[in-house]
């Protein structure tokens, strides 16, 4: 704040509130868009909250919604702070302007963590880079976990992902007041925040409260609903209660999250299990969001901006030490991968070929990443050339084993690489180069729905962040490459994924178990593999 500068203040739809000036930022934070969702509000779709008189301060984050922390082994890496009470249905905002007559871009965040740990308070998802640049930056808090989004006979699914329709609906009323403009809305998020977005783009209530989209590391989907049962009553096993909303709403909440966390424990996108996860309901999530948007059925128009990581797995398997354990486990572990990934040998068998150096770990996460993320990313991205930008972030943590892990480019989205809770995962040091380069391409999208590179078409271009230039040196910084588009960098694994569903479509239901592995290698797949296997051999020499 200047001198002379009073704290800024604005109307909201339920009363006025006094935010803060930061660097000549205007920002607000623990805005309530809902009711505390406590008493016979748990399990319950949210309600508006109750308007105030006079002027409430908005000053500092609100509570962030009940979770369980990071296992010893994530918290070296990941932050995830907690603030106490009830109301933590609550978001907060960064503008540069405060004036309705600005009519300013809007960026909307929705945080990861699995849909059971994260906040908006997390210090990497700082907006003032954002506001600091044109935009207004909105991050929101919504339910989390059993919470959020366990599955009962007697409570409407989803209720997370109708807190974040809820923040949206807010956002799109009062975001002119902050200076945005409600018809320039893109909706962003990362990893389980990109699985919502997916879902809420898809959203008929949604349709008309956002212009475009970012998906980060995380594709539209819904979670199949007996996984979300089967946590549900291992949790209710457990309490000794019975498996309804009712029930669990009379569980001290404490309890509730030590139960979860149990129950959750082996649970991981490499491993599978039962999880929790946004389910189809027959009302806001109507069908499976991604085949509604392939279909063309949702978001009709919107620009959309997505992409992975290159080495998204190494965070799932690195901070267990599960990296050297499936090296050690080898086929046990790619046969395990098979079956998570509802693949056939040839496809392992292409994937070796192509990355003949590759350790069994390394096959297992990018055969996981590309089934769980970069195949259905791709079918939307096929389905909506023209409107469609996809990225890979390539730039290796300098702390050791990561590589450019799930997570890792958020600190460069969103310039904030210099704050501790960036750098747990990064490590000191990362290239500010590489955060202008692709803080400036979301601003751009956002700005005008163009990130600065071309759209997706049949060539398949993908823009590629942070690729080392020459091997690492212990004492020398980086040598990095200026962002290039690379074609279709990932087709030929992905198409070894067509090849294996084309073949396993031709055998019939009757091929008795012992010949199905025969029946289903077809000429085809077979000669695929081989060609990848000379490709290989001549790149080696």
């Amino acid at each position: 704040m200047t001198a002379g500068q009073t704290d800024p203040e604005v109307a909201t739809p339920h009363g006025r509130i006094r935010g803060r000036y930061d660097g000549g930022i205007a920002v607000f934070r623990g805005i309530p868009y809902a009711a505390p969702p406590v008493g016979p509000r748990r399990f319950r779709p949210p309600a508006p909250p109750e308007p105030w008189d006079g002027v409430r301060d908005a000053g500092a984050f609100g509570p962030t919604p009940p979770k369980p922390p990071y296992s010893e082994a994530f918290e070296k890496y990941l932050s995830d702070p907690v603030v106490p009470g009830d109301d933590c249905l609550n978001l907060n905002v960064w503008t540069p302007d405060p004036d309705p007559a600005a009519r300013l871009p809007v960026l909307v965040w929705f945080h990861g963590g699995a849909l059971t740990r994260g906040s908006s308070a997390v210090p990497v998802y700082d907006g003032r880079s954002f506001a600091r640049d044109g935009v207004v930056l909105v991050s929101v808090n919504y339910r989390l976990g059993v919470e959020g989004y366990g599955l009962f006979p007697d409570a409407p699914a989803n209720p997370g992902l109708r807190d974040q329709l809820a923040a949206l609906r807010w956002v799109h009323e009062a975001i002119a007041a902050f200076g945005g403009d409600p018809a320039r809305i893109t909706l962003a998020g990362q990893s389980a925040g990109a699985i919502s977005i997916g879902a809420l783009i898809a959203a008929p209530q949604a349709q008309g409260l956002f212009r475009r989209a970012v998906l980060q590391s995380g594709p539209p989907e819904a979670f199949d609903r007996d996984k979300v049962r089967r946590m549900v009553r291992r949790m209710a096993a457990r309490l000794k209660v019975p498996a309804t909303a009712d029930a669990f709403a009379a569980v001290d909440p404490e309890l509730l999250l030590r139960t979860q966390a149990e129950v959750g424990r082996l649970s991981s996108p490499v491993l599978g299990g039962p999880s929790f996860g946004i389910v189809v309901d027959g009302d806001l999530v109507p069908r499976d969001p991604l085949q509604a948007l392939v279909d063309g059925d949702a978001a009709a128009g919107a620009e959309l901006l997505m992409g992975w990581t290159r080495d998204e797995y190494r965070l799932w398997l690195v901070p267990g030490g599960l990296v050297e354990r499936v090296d050690r486990l080898g086929p046990v572990a790619l046969a395990g991968a098979m079956a998570r990934c509802h693949c056939g040998h040839e496809v392992v068998r292409g994937y070796r070929a192509l990355h003949p150096d590759a350790g069994t770990a390394e096959i297992v996460g990018q055969l996981v990443t590309d089934h769980l993320l970069r195949i259905p990313l791709h079918r939307l991205a096929d389905a909506r050339p023209g409107t469609s930008y996809v990225y890979e972030f390539a730039w290796p943590s300098l702390l050791p084993g990561l590589g450019a892990c799930h997570a890792l480019e958020l600190g460069f989205v969103f310039d904030t690489g210099e704050v501790p809770e960036s750098t747990k995962l990064a490590g000191e040091g990362g290239p500010q180069r590489l955060a202008d380069q692709m803080h400036r391409a979301w601003v751009r999208f956002v700005t005008d729905g163009d990130p600065g590179w071309e759209p997706w078409d049949i060539a398949h271009p993908v823009r590629v962040f942070g690729e080392l230039a020459a091997p690492r040196e212990e004492g020398r910084p980086d040598t990095v490459r200026e962002p290039y588009t690379a074609l279709g960098p990932r087709d030929r694994e992905l198409g070894l994924w067509r090849l294996d569903a084309a073949a396993r479509a031709v055998v019939p239901d009757t091929v008795p178990a012992a010949d199905a592995p025969a029946a289903t290698r077809t000429v085809e797949l077979r000669s695929a593999v081989r060609r990848l296997r000379r490709s290989a051999a001549l790149r080696r020499h």
